[in-house]
């Protein structure tokens, strides 16, 4: 009786345990701003983007 008891509790704290809350929005979607790593990003694909252009101008 004791190992079923155990069982049954460990079952149910698992349960609560991986369950997922509910959404918080009421099903909108929320605007996210524009971090700073996104900016990052950004600058660095445009600096890559010029880098290759340059170096595909002098080899013509």
């Amino acid at each position: 009786m004791k190992k079923f008891t155990v069982l049954v509790l460990l079952t149910c704290c698992s349960l609560i345990a991986l369950s997922q809350p509910g959404d918080p929005g009421g099903g909108t979607d929320p605007d996210v701003p524009i971090g700073g790593i996104e900016i990052l990003l950004g600058i660095g694909g445009m600096l890559g983007g010029r880098k290759l252009l340059k170096k595909r101008i002098k080899t013509k």
